[in-house]
Formats: C-alpha cells, sequence, structure tokens
C-alpha cells in the first residue's frame, strides 16, 4: 500500500522501498565526521543524494555513536540551521532532522525541514511531544535505552523483539495521548543503540514480526559496527556492501526506508531486486 506523507509540502512516497541519505554535519560521527560541516560542501553532497536516488535527506549536528559526548542546544543550532537552509534551497526532497530537542525541531521546521528522526522516541525533551503536535508532520521513533554516552553497558533483554516492540507500543500511544495523529509516525527499532550483534541480528531476522505494529518501520545499519563484526571489516567506509546487503534484507522482509551512507549503491541494489521481483513473475516464451 502506498502511503504519502507530507513533510512541511514536500511529500515522501512510501510504498517501494525508499531510501533516506544521511547527511551528517558533526565533527565526530563515526564514519564521515568533519565532511560536511560547511553550507556549501553539505548542499554539494545533498544534491549527489538526491542524483543518486535518496527519496529524503537527514541531517544531524549532534552524534549518537557509542560514547558520543552531548552538545548544547546553541550549538546544534548553530552547526545545523545553515546546512538546513542550504540544503533546503539545492534539492526539492523533505528535509528531515536528527535531533532529541523540541527547540531545534521548531526552527529547522522553520526553514524548510518537514520529518524529524528522534533517538529518544520524543523522551529526549519534555517539550517535544507538544511541539510534534503542533507541527504536524511525521516523526520516527527509535528504541534505544539510556543515552550514547551509557546505552551499550544496558544491552540486556530476555526477549528483545519483545521489549523493543513494547516501548515502541508505549511511545506511540503517548504520542498520540498528546495529540500526535497516528499516520505521522514511523517506527525504528535501533540497530547498535543498547544492543549487541546478537540483539541486532535477531531484530533483523524478525523484522517482518514488527509490521503487527501497523507503522512504516525504518532500519538504520549502514557502516554500523554489526557490518564490522560480521564482515571482518574494521574501517567503517569500508563496509558499504555489507551495509547494502543489510538494507536489502531490510526491505525484503517489511521496512518502509532504509538509512544509509551509500545511496547510490544501495538504491542501485533495490531497483534490480524490484525489477526480478517485476519481471520474474510475468509468463514468457522459454528461453526469451
Amino acid at each position: 500500500m502506498t502511503l504519502v506523507l507530507d513533510c512541511n509540502g514536500r511529500p515522501l512516497v512510501l510504498g517501494r522501498p525508499c531510501v533516506m541519505g544521511i547527511l551528517n554535519v558533526t565533527p565526530d560521527s563515526f564514519s564521515d565526521g568533519g565532511a560536511y560541516t560547511n553550507p556549501v560542501q553539505a548542499a554539494a553532497h545533498a544534491v549527489k543524494l538526491w542524483e543518486s536516488g535518496a527519496a529524503i535527506i537527514d541531517i544531524g549536528a549532534e552524534s549518537t555513536r557509542p560514547g558520543a559526548a552531548p552538545v548544547s542546544t546553541k550549538e546544534e543550532l548553530r552547526r545545523l540551521l545553515p546546512i538546513v537552509e542550504a540544503v533546503v534551497a539545492a534539492v526539492p526532497l523533505p528535509i528531515s532532522v536528527d535531533t532529541r530537542r523540541a527547540t531545534v525541531m521548531r526552527a529547522a521546521w522553520t526553514l524548510g525541514a518537514g520529518f524529524m528522526n528522534d533517538v529518544t522516541a520524543l523522551q529526549g525533551d519534555p517539550d517535544a511531544l507538544g511541539t510534534l503536535a503542533e507541527l504536524d508532520i511525521p516523526v520516527c521513533l527509535m528504541h534505544m535505552r539510556g543515552t550514547p554516552q551509557t546505552m551499550q553497558g544496558d544491552a540486556h533483554y530476555d526477549h528483545v523483539l519483545q521489549e523493543v516492540n513494547n516501548y515502541l507500543l508505549q511511545r506511540v500511544a503517548d504520542c498520540e495521548a498528546a495529540g500526535i495523529r497516528r499516520e505521522r509516525l514511523l517506527i525504528d527499532p535501533g540497530f547498535g543503540f543498547a544492543k549487541n550483534l546478537q540483539d541486532n541480528c535477531r531484530l533483523l531476522f524478525a523484522l517482518e514480526e514488527m509490521q503487527s505494529l501497523g507503522l512504516p518501520i525504518v532500519v538504520g545499519v549502514s557502516r554500523k559496527r554489526m557490518i564490522g563484526e560480521l564482515t571482518g571489516v574494521a574501517d567503517a567506509v569500508a563496509r558499504t556492501a555489507g551495509s547494502v546487503a543489510a538494507a536489502l534484507w531490510a526491505v525484503q522482509h517489511g521496512a518502509a526506508m532504509v538509512r544509509v551512507h551509500d545511496v547510490a549503491e544501495t538504491v542501485q541494489a533495490l531497483r534490480v531486486w524490484e525489477g526480478i521481483q517485476q519481471f520474474g513473475g510475468r509468463s514468457a516464451p522459454e528461453g526469451k
């Protein structure tokens, strides 16, 4: 079923594999920190992501890698707002902002951002729920325990899928109670956030079961430690093939959107997968 989300006047179409391109404007993100901190550089990369087939661009100005130190609201705004303004002017795509702060959400929305991606599932700021209810734009709720500084010490589950599902169900209920429409909500299992390799693999393997929650699923595993652990590739930037494999698995098993660094490679793989499904099911003379 095709779902069209209004992202501050820019439509986002879900219903076929949808690729979210990552644009980190931090100095310390785990694989591309410092590469796009200048508005000109960021806008040029955004154009590249758009031309490569991204359906939406996700801009983050505060690293959430394990162990990352938080930044102040003032610093996040300083890093983010010139980039949002430049990217909105450079590409026609919906613009997502990866933030936990209501002040940042509102400021980015004023400049044209129309989608919010919050690793705290709108728990990181007491004003976040009310702000998103007022702005009435889509938001992705992610599962995480603790903070980036503490989360890897809290990666202990009896039944990881059930516990993640229960958490997301409660956050969805809290959002609806605060006035956020259900059709504005997406969910993310939070791969790598307070989860070890086995937890990540169990969640990815059981992704279809998360569809019972009835909301679009976003999967972000691009270049993450789990890819390195499974492949033996230490350099995050060299994990493209493994990341594409994980993205294909995710889409095959119910993900509505995959959040990736390597947009061109992921889009190409997904187009081949779609083509096999489309043309492989048609009857044709043998050998044609």
